[in-house]
């Protein structure tokens, strides 16, 4: 698959957040994106997944999907999505059967490759913020999906689980995929390539 963005441009109230934005993404290559808080690092990201409407352009995969786009992607966004009622297996079963989608790995094993085994049956909303991170990440691997969309995938997580994020990215990678990840920070994996939004420091 070939991930491309032509043109793209976001406008917010008025105010024009970033113009004739484009990249060129194929397997096995992670794009950075970078640049200051404000220079619509979020809202390309939100703007590839669907989320958001552009004011220009498009996004496109080549060869073409034979369903919506959304379908091939997962969006890690800012807030992780859990349901602070239900336990992180249930969150996670709640995702694979929500996502309606084979190829992922059993919601145990994604636990583990995050650490989390000890806590399947803790609701979500007892979890520490780099718990619930995790739990997001398990996400990336119960269901199969070929582009994943990051935004600020480090946040809230120790070195050590930098590290093991980090290990996911490339196997996922190398498997084939494609990564867009929104950072300020380095990304625990070799990048690719890089976008940068906005004026220079």
């Amino acid at each position: 698959m070939r991930l491309t963005g032509t043109g793209l441009a976001s406008e917010r109230g008025g105010r024009l957040i970033f113009e004739d934005v484009g990249f060129d993404l194929a397997d096995g290559e992670l794009l950075a994106i970078t640049g200051p808080n404000g220079a619509g690092k979020s809202t390309l990201l939100r703007i590839v997944a669907g989320l958001l409407p552009a004011t220009e352009g498009r996004v496109a995969a080549a060869p073409a999907t034979d369903g919506p786009l959304y379908t091939f992607m997962h969006y890690l966004g800012h807030r992780d999505g859990l349901k602070g009622s239900l336990t992180v297996r249930e969150n996670l079963v709640f995702w694979q059967k929500t996502a309606d989608s084979d190829g992922g790995i059993d919601v145990l094993d994604a636990l583990e490759r995050v650490r989390l085994l000890h806590a399947v049956d803790m609701p979500a909303a007892f979890l520490s913020a780099g718990m619930r991170r995790r739990v997001a990440i398990a996400r990336l691997l119960v269901v199969r999906r070929p582009i994943w969309l990051l935004d600020e995938p480090t946040s809230a997580l120790d070195a050590r689980s930098e590290t093991e994020l980090g290990e996911l990215i490339a196997e996922h990678l190398g498997g084939g995929g494609l990564v867009l990840a929104a950072t300020h920070l380095k990304l625990p994996v070799p990048v690719t390539k890089t976008l940068r939004l906005g004026s220079a420091p």
